[in-house]
């Protein structure tokens, strides 16, 4: 038996192999082979998932830290064909890692905001990049071994580009290449690069071959792939691209698996690498292995697991792999008639479907980035993104009800989602979690309502609007502790918040004293979107903004518009949204332009023109929808637009000296990112400005201000936020944008945050 289990199981020298259970790792012992090696019964249960024993201590054995001094070479192929082999002529100078990149997943990267600017070293339009990663603390080691693989390469004619990556860019670029398994899901349509052969591995020498006959069998079934991963090691994850609601692709799906398998064997790989067998591969472990050592795991099974209560059905006794699939073959796709229009990704079903479940937002603060914040406080798949995508695919695929979102318990997850927008940009597949809870509230109260609370919220700017007419008298019942309490329990707000109070600066008075000090020859104008809380709450903010700009020889205009529908579409109320974004895009349309962009304050306020009116667009406006969100600009968009072409320089501001830590507005590091802000803050040249590495401040708008979240608000808040606040030095000055943002510092750490606009126009020379 130990010969044959020599024979069958897959080359030694392949690194990763993990095909059925590791009978050939306890053959180097001093039971069962000449060595004298104590027997160790870890090498059996390290990689059986889970079907033997159930694990409640391990010991870790750990390596030293690399060194930190690194070097990436990404070497751009022209072809396929060029990357299989030169992965064999990177592997003669002795990297640390080698992984592959094919043209469908950099395409697809180009879809998503965050991996959008991780693709600064690509040049040209590659079918390859391989990444060869360099770790030693001999830099002229590093040095000479970068040069004689290039010139290697060049000498067979491999690859056409070498750029060398180095420093803070390289963890850039392997966020771009962990990327590849989300960004797949931004594959448009139902057609998706399906995980069913995704671990196979061969020796390193052996993949050029073994992938020309796995490419001729593709060409054989008429179907594409993607390629991508550990190339070094032999194992390239291969996704074969399959519509797994089409009955036709689902016995294809088993077809491909199959004949994959015969190939692995025939080349004497392992068809798990590091994955697992599970129920996609658990299928071919007698053709991979042979059936008398089918037996043998059959027998081992029974011994330690004779109830067969571990993970059944995963190694042993394995359904069909393309049984108990996520759709029936054949199953009708539901379309779903909507007020946002998700056209772009195919409908609101395909939409949720670009989850893939990879668990990017199951991050930890510690790791760093906004993704998700319900999440990162309480820890809990039910706050993750993954599990409200889900839910709302589940919903629609099967509901069976004319109106799938009736679900009460689809309410209860998404209730968690605080509409940051950071899925967007930081989940792979940039799953618009947020967008797609908008949606589903609207419909949701179409059948039970809308709640009080929800439609005082949407309601504020009117409200605020009424409260400013005698701001005096409505601050006076707002900071009166009766009155004001009496006001939050009666839409169920939490009373440890205190209520914004109204302004009472005269901001049509403040623009025309600005005025008469504008410049007769401005530089440009720019119409100023004054939004709702800006207006109504932060007045002083707006009129540092005519301020700033005016001195900076700009001609500032308000923009004459209705509200920004943001407390609308933050309560679900779409429908109401919609009219008002369509008045605003006939009312701007035709005057906004890239020489006289729309500029804002609050970055939820001003985004709403990019992110959500194009896509609420009546047919009539697209075009014009379309022109605004390409000339709609946060301030310090439109401020660092500006340093770039010479109209504001570090010359026009302070030479004090000033320490500032800033805090960015969720939806700004989604869709824009804090780089401008950061920029601008650093105009005079003796600000020293430090981002603090916090995700979400947990307010989001008005969910903060909500009992039932007051508690998960102010702990998402000591995440990250309030410590770093509370532990800054003490001439320190901090600042954020979003009136939320604000109020969320002051409540959770006592601190006045200043808005950049205030620091700038105090830091500005008077003219």
């Amino acid at each position: 038996m130990v010969d044959e289990i020599k024979t069958h199981y897959p080359d030694p020298e392949i690194r990763r192999r993990n095909t059925g259970y590791a009978l050939d790792c306890l053959l180097d012992n001093e039971i069962f082979g000449d060595s004298d090696k104590k027997f160790n019964f870890c090498k059996l249960i390290a990689g059986s998932e889970g079907t033997l024993a159930f694990i409640t201590e391990i010991k870790l054995n750990l390596v030293d830290k690399p060194s930190v001094n690194k070097a990436l070479m990404c070497v751009h192929t022209a072809t396929l064909d060029e990357v299989f082999e030169a992965n064999l002529v990177a592997l003669k100078y002795s990297p640390s890692s080698i992984e592959l990149m094919d043209k469908k997943v950099l395409d697809l990267t180009k879809e998503n905001i965050a991996q959008r600017q991780n693709r600064f070293f690509v040049e040209g339009d590659p079918e390859g990049v391989l990444i060869v990663e360099w770790v030693n603390d001999d830099e002229n080691w590093i040095q000479k071994q970068i040069a004689d693989l290039e010139a290697d390469l060049r000498s067979h004619n491999y690859g056409y580009c070498y750029p060398i990556v180095r420093g803070a860019d390289i963890p850039k670029v392997w966020a771009l290449r962990k990327a590849g398994l989300g960004v797949l899901g931004n594959m448009p349509g139902d057609r998706k690069p399906a995980p069913v052969i995704e671990d196979t591995a061969v020796n390193p020498k052996d993949l050029p071959a073994y992938m020309k006959d796995f490419r001729e069998m593709l060409d054989r079934l008429g179907l594409e792939c993607v390629y991508y991963a550990h190339i070094s090691t032999g194992e390239l994850h291969l996704r074969p691209i399959l519509n797994l609601k089409d009955t036709h692709d689902v016995e294809l799906f088993h077809t491909v698996a199959l004949e994959t398998a015969k190939l692995v064997k025939k080349y004497r790989g392992s068809l798990s690498g590091e994955h697992g067998d599970g129920r996609l591969r658990g299928e071919f472990i007698p053709l991979m292995l042979g059936d008398r050592i089918y037996e043998m795991f059959v027998e081992l099974k029974k011994v330690w697991d004779k109830d067969n209560v571990f993970n059944a059905n995963k190694i042993i006794g394995t359904p069909k792999m393309n049984t108990h699939l996520r759709y029936k073959p054949g199953q009708q796709t539901r379309e779903i008639e909507t007020y946002f229009d998700f056209s772009r990704t195919g409908g609101y079903l395909r939409t949720a479907e670009k989850c893939n479940g990879a668990g990017d937002c199951r991050k930890s603060h510690i790791i760093g980035g906004t993704l998700c914040p319900s999440f990162q406080a309480t820890r809990n798949e039910q706050n993750s993104t993954r599990a409200r995508a889900n839910i709302l695919r589940e919903l629609i695929t099967n509901s069976t009800k004319a109106n799938p979102f009736m679900e009460k318990e689809a309410y209860e997850v998404l209730d968690q989602c605080l509409l940051c927008k950071a899925c967007k940009s930081e989940c792979p597949s940039g799953v618009d979690v947020a967008k797609l809870k908008m949606e589903f509230l609207q419909h949701y109260y179409d059948n039970y309502g809308v709640p009080m609370r929800s439609r005082a919220v949407a309601l504020q700017p009117r409200l605020y609007k009424l409260a400013s007419l005698v701001p005096h008298i409505s601050n006076f019942f707002f900071k009166n502790r009766f009155f004001s309490k009496i006001i939050q329990k009666s839409i169920n707000f939490s009373t440890e918040r205190s209520i914004p109070l109204m302004s009472t600066v005269n901001l049509k008075k403040q623009v025309r004293r600005i005025a008469e000090s504008q410049s007769q020859n401005p530089k440009k104008t720019i119409y100023l979107f004054v939004d709702e809380f800006s207006r109504y709450l932060d007045t002083h903010i707006a009129v540092d903004a005519v301020s700033l700009f005016t001195k900076l020889g700009y001609e500032v205009k308000l923009a004459k518009s209705k509200e920004s529908a943001r407390t609308w579409l933050s309560k679900g109320l779409v429908r109401k949204a919609k009219k008002i974004a369509n008045a605003n895009i006939e009312m701007l349309g035709d005057i906004i332009t890239a020489e006289t962009p729309l500029v804002g304050i609050e970055p939820s306020a001003i985004l709403a023109f990019r992110d959500e009116y194009p896509d609420l667009a009546y047919e009539a406006n697209h075009a014009k929808a379309e022109n605004l969100a390409k000339n709609a600009l946060l301030f310090d968009e439109f401020i660092c637009r500006e340093i770039d072409c010479g109209n504001i320089t570090s010359e026009m501001f302070t030479d004090e000296v000033a320490s500032i830590m800033f805090h960015g507005h969720c939806q700004q590091k989604a869709l824009v990112g804090t780089k401008f802000t950061l920029k601008a803050l650093s105009l005079p040249k003796n600000f020293t400005v430090k981002e603090i590495p916090s995700g979400c401040c947990g307010m989001a708008g008005s969910f903060g201000y909500e009992k039932e979240h007051y508690d998960l608000s102010m702990k998402i808040g000591n995440l990250v936020l309030f410590p770093t606040i509370r532990n800054a030095e003490q001439n320190t000055i901090i600042s954020a944008v979003g009136t939320s943002c604000r109020c969320q510092i002051k409540d959770g750490t006592g601190v006045d945050a200043l808005h950049p606009l205030e620091i700038l126009n105090r830091a500005v020379k008077g003219r």
